[in-house]
């Protein structure tokens, strides 16, 4: 142990006088960081989708009594996504190739099955394969049901008109079929003066019950509106202020830390112990002074010295921020000890990668650059949600980030925290082991 100490301050030394580095390495990442958070903060808020109209719709479409300027209800779509007006054959091309992510096709016959409000009409939309086509389905869907909010006041009342038909009687139409009908009410006050007009026991007790019927009918019919609206709105939803920015949230919190240490902790062990090799200083070492154990141990605990420091100073920072902005929920300062655990971990674990990368490349500034090269798009893959692409998430799972982000997380906020950062642990624990085990068989590799 002691000669890993020397070592490891002899490393430190080395690094408190690269003070350009140091910062380098603090501010790329954090950098990186925030274009990342504003990546999946934003990204796909408005995605380019097509709209093919194949009924030609009017520029005015009149339901129910009530007019619509499609127009206008398009502009409205468009605040979630960028709607295009293009041919079916432009869209189904420009989706093959991919240059829009989806296409809204808007079938013959659309704008009839609308005013006849008999039949339900139906929009057709073609997504890309996997991806973020799911997440364009389900702005699709959200942006259907709020057409169909919007069109269901005219339903209704056009519904209702049948049912007060039914009620009073008088002339009506369905479906271009005129009809008069004489209307429940007044077919009571007809069946009560029949009932007074007929002496017959047999015919009385007939009549009798038709009264009933015809009177609980009107009792059920008249309460048919409330229900239908009921029907149609069964929850409402009631908006309230509450909550935290997402710039202070949970999730850009941990992976603001969780990807600087990414790009730190694996750069600095892949540079540290390449390095040690440019001068021959491996094969010094070996020679008696220290084992190639202690040798790829020391550089991971450098890391993960470096990583408990720089991870404990961003969330310090972070906390500090949220009280001043009175973010609600504040910063758990209570979680900090649990929070510097997983530091330690994500350390290790980032540190063991980074070794091994280090005996790959065998040269220092080679290694930074094969860190650099490897680390970007392993974190990207990890960014991406097992819904969008199951063999990307499970490429993600094999690389620290994602289980440093989910540590953090929970770590930091979560209520019952304890299943997820024993899961958490667990797999970092694991990768640090087996990136650790490979760095040193490898490691003889630097003392040729």
């Amino acid at each position: 142990m002691r000669r890993v100490a020397l070592l490891l301050g002899k490393d430190l030394r080395i690094l408190g006088r690269s003070r350009a580095l140091v910062v380098a390495f603090v501010a790329y990442p954090l950098l990186v960081a925030a274009l990342v958070g504003l990546v999946v903060r934003f990204a796909g808020d408005r995605p380019r989708v097509a709209f093919v109209d194949l009924d030609n719709l009017p520029k005015v479409l009149e339901i129910g009594g009530q007019r619509f300027n499609v127009a206008n209800v398009l502009d409205e779509i468009g605040t979630r996504v960028e709607l295009v007006p293009m041919s079916q054959r432009d869209a189904r091309r420009k989706l093959d190739t991919g240059e829009i992510l989806a296409a809204i096709i808007v079938p013959r016959g659309f704008a009839a099955k609308l005013r006849g409000m008999v039949e339900s009409p139906r929009l057709i939309l073609e997504t890309t394969r996997g991806g973020i086509g799911g997440s364009i389905e389900q702005q699709m869907e959200a942006l259907v049901f709020n057409l169909n909010q919007r069109l269901q006041e005219a339903y209704i009342k056009t519904n209702l008109g049948y049912v007060q038909l039914l009620l009073k009687g008088g002339k009506g139409e369905f479906l271009g079929n005129e009809f008069d009908i004489i209307g429940l009410e007044a077919a009571a006050r007809a069946l009560g003066d029949l009932e007074r007009r007929t002496a017959d026991p047999e015919a009385r007790k007939e009549i009798e019950k038709l009264v009933i019927f015809v009177r609980e009918a009107t009792l059920a019919v008249g309460q048919t509106g409330t229900a239908m609206r009921a029907v149609a709105n069964p929850i409402k939803l009631t908006e309230a202020g509450g909550g935290r920015s997402y710039l202070f949230s949970a999730t850009v919190q941990a992976h603001a830390v969780a990807l600087t240490l990414a790009f730190l902790c694996v750069l600095l062990a892949a540079a540290a112990l390449a390095s040690e090799r440019d001068e021959n200083v491996v094969a010094r070492l070996t020679r008696g002074l220290v084992r190639l154990t202690e040798l790829v141990a020391e550089k991971i605990a450098l890391v993960t010295a470096v990583a408990v420091a720089l991870g404990v100073a961003l969330v310090v920072v972070f906390g500090l921020a949220v009280e001043i902005a009175g973010a609600p929920g504040g910063q758990p300062w209570q979680r900090l000890p649990l929070f510097a655990l997983g530091l330690v971990l994500a350390g290790i674990a980032f540190g063991a990668f980074g070794t091994l990368l280090g005996v790959v490349a065998r040269e220092g500034r080679t290694a930074s650059l094969l860190a650099f090269l490897v680390v970007l798009p392993v974190v990207l893959v990890s960014l991406i949600p097992r819904s969008s692409g199951e063999t990307a998430y499970w490429i993600g799972q094999l690389f620290p980030f994602a289980h440093g982000v989910s540590f953090f997380e929970s770590a930091l906020y979560d209520l019952d925290p304890w299943g997820r950062l024993a899961r958490e642990a667990a797999w970092l624990a694991c990768l640090a082991a087996v990136f650790g085990a490979a760095s040193r068989a490898g490691v003889r590799r630097l003392v040729r």
